[in-house]
């Protein structure tokens, strides 16, 4: 059982923080926010649909910079485990939507018609057939 704690000696332990210290960790938070908007607005945009591969594109990007920036901040500035946790897995989710970014301008004409018979698929049966026409439409070396 944990003893409990005097407030007189955890008041101690903490240091106040400095003005500068606060506006570093406001600073650090904020990027943090904007850092996860794009993440999610990157991963967002696409679902909406592959013509707006540009704008995912640009998210991504800036989501990947910022992480960087979110992660260098994290550990110089020794912050929270949250912040650098969330910082680690924004960047690979933003990784993975490097590679989708990729493939989807590799393959564009194939994914716009494969969103487009989707989204006009009802049932299990039309979905899979949207996937056949997608496979059949891909080279060979993809299937």
């Amino acid at each position: 059982m944990n003893p409990p704690k005097d407030p007189a000696t955890s008041q101690q332990a903490r240091q106040p923080l400095s003005d500068a210290a606060k506006a570093s960790l406001l600073k650090t938070h904020n990027l943090f926010r904007i850092f996860i908007v794009t993440v999610l607005g990157s991963f967002f945009v696409y679902q909406v649909d592959v013509a707006y591969l540009w704008l995912t594109a640009i998210l991504t990007a800036a989501s990947i910079v910022l992480g960087i920036v979110v992660l260098v901040r994290a550990v110089r500035l020794k912050e929270s485990k949250l912040v650098l946790f969330g910082s680690i897995s924004g960047l690979v989710v933003s990784a993975v939507m490097v590679l989708l970014v990729m493939f989807s301008a590799a393959f564009f004409n194939q994914v716009r018609d494969f969103q487009q018979c989707s989204r006009s698929a009802l049932t299990q049966q039309a979905m899979t057939q949207c996937q056949t026409q997608l496979e059949r439409s891909l080279p060979m070396q993809l299937r």
